[in-house]
């Protein structure tokens, strides 16, 4: 049975009312405070303290407030009057329990436009975030894009001046082969020129005396001499030059055809999935079809709690690349953080099989495996499987004190669970 707080004392202004309501003996912290416009309730066990208002308050701007096992009230009013009484006097029973139910259907209709407005306002944070989203992923694209195109500007601006630069060499070289060639057919034709002199000197007096025009003679020999410079032409001919079919530019003496034929059937692989008639990677832009690139986005969308976007982002590289542990590692994160619990075991799981031989160098990763795992397992409450997972992770890291505590507090449940069974 409660007991009815009486000995409460008030005071009051034209526009406010000052309650005092003592609940001596009892932690008043634990106080549960009902109010509205003409309603007011104080539950603090035993004790129970309810006052139908004179007249309405604005319970918006009304306080209370705790001090010395009593609670103080301050309680405007609406209509700036003098009350003859803190409580309706003379109501009968009737119209009690209908103020009583009235009171509780606003404070329920309160609560209902106050979640309404809430969830309008969580709507509106969203899509204030996914716009800020769109909107840096399309900075950065733009950034990327600007990037490509200065950077093919420059290697263009290069290819052209190394071109110009092998132009101006050859025609160096052209002019240099011309006039060597000149030189030499000079000497030769000085050289002729020599030994004909000499021949027509040591003739004989016959000879000398038919007259000749001076310079004609010059012309014939300058014609022979020039027709004799030259030497025939080659006739033409095809040479048959047959070698062995290889993918590789290397000779097949110098190849290592187990590895060329692995490096072949990955190539294969990765255009399989590229050709594959995926609907997500139609709208994809070149670079957007790397899977470090996707696994960064994911990462940045994970690290700002953007988590259903991270997931799409682990999707799509995994796509393209399903040999990549640490993307089944980060997309078990993602479904831990979304509760999606079956998912993050098959997530660990795959990761766990990829992050084969065990080694040193992806030691963090199993541990990471095993403990996201191990957590899943527990929040499914199947804590045996759960404690196997973080043995295990002990096992490749057995300073971390942080899983020695996980794995002590999982043992003292499943320890507690066979005690109450």
């Amino acid at each position: 049975m409660p007991v009815w707080v009486r000995d409460y004392s008030w005071r009051q202004t034209d526009t406010a009312v000052f309650l005092s309501v003592p609940m001596r003996g009892v932690r008043v912290t634990q106080a549960n405070i009902f109010c509205t416009d003409q309603y007011l309730k104080v539950n603090v066990p035993p004790f129970l303290f309810e006052a139908i208002l004179y007249a309405p308050v604005d319970d918006t701007s009304s306080t209370a407030k705790i001090r010395n096992e009593t609670i103080f009230f301050t309680l405007y009013k609406k209509e700036v009057a003098m009350w003859e009484s803190l409580v309706m006097e003379n109501g009968d029973k009737e119209k009690m329990q209908r103020i009583r139910e009235n009171a509780v259907i606003k404070a329920q209709e309160k609560a209902d436009e106050e979640e309404k407005s809430k969830a309008v306002t969580k709507r509106e944070h969203k899509k204030l975030a996914l716009e800020a989203t769109m909107k840096l992923e399309e900075t950065e694209r733009k950034r990327i894009e600007n990037l490509k195109e200065e950077e093919r500007k420059k290697v263009t601006e290069e290819l052209e001046i190394w071109k110009e630069k092998q132009r101006n060499e050859e025609k160096q070289r052209r002019i240099q082969s011309e006039e060597k060639i000149r030189r030499e057919r000079k000497l030769i034709e000085e050289k002729k020129k020599s030994e004909i002199n000499k021949t027509l000197n040591a003739g004989t007096s016959k000879a000398r005396s038919i007259p000749t025009r001076a310079g004609s003679s010059g012309s014939v020999f300058s014609e022979k001499l020039e027709e004799e410079s030259f030497p025939a032409p080659r006739s033409a001919g095809t040479i048959q030059i047959n070698f062995t079919s290889r993918v590789f530019p290397t000779a097949l003496r110098e190849s290592r055809v187990a590895e060329e034929e692995e490096w072949l059937h990955k190539q294969a692989e990765a255009r399989r999935a590229m050709n594959a008639n995926f609907s997500e990677l139609k709208d994809l832009n070149e670079e957007e079809k790397n899977p470090d690139w996707l696994k960064d986005k994911g990462n940045k969308m994970f690290a700002t709690g953007n988590y259903l976007a991270a997931v799409n982002a682990y999707n799509l590289a995994i796509l393209l690349n399903n040999k990549i542990p640490v993307l089944y590692l980060n997309r078990a994160a993602c479904h831990l953080k979304l509760r999606n619990l079956h998912k993050t075991i098959e997530d660990s799981s795959k990761a766990l099989e990829l992050l084969i031989p065990p080694v040193p160098d992806n030691a963090d990763a199993r541990v990471k495996a095993y403990v996201r795992r191990g957590t899943a397992f527990c929040q499914l409450e199947l804590y045996a499987e759960g404690l196997q997972d973080y043995d295990a992770a002990l096992k490749i890291d057995p300073t971390n004190k942080t899983l020695k505590q996980d794995a002590e507090k999982i043992q003292h449940i499943i320890q507690g669970t066979a005690q109450d069974s």
